[in-house]
């Protein structure tokens, strides 16, 4: 048996690295979003959509 031929288990491991991947952007995400969703930081969909609406007011006017 030749330890640089052998690939058995490489699959798993490369399953394993993108879970692993997959897990970290998650977590960013969460930290990157949780002080939005813990002080409600203007969260209105009323003042949103208003806003979307006037930015694509504005961009259609212009052009």
């Amino acid at each position: 048996m030749n330890i640089i031929k052998d690939e058995r288990g490489q699959g798993a491991a490369e399953y394993i690295l993108l879970f692993g991947g997959v897990i970290v952007m998650a977590i960013a995400a969460l930290l990157i979003y949780q002080a939005y969703f813990e002080t409600g930081a203007g969260i209105n969909s009323e003042t949103d959509l208003s806003s979307v609406r006037a930015s694509v007011n504005q961009s259609y006017n212009r052009g």
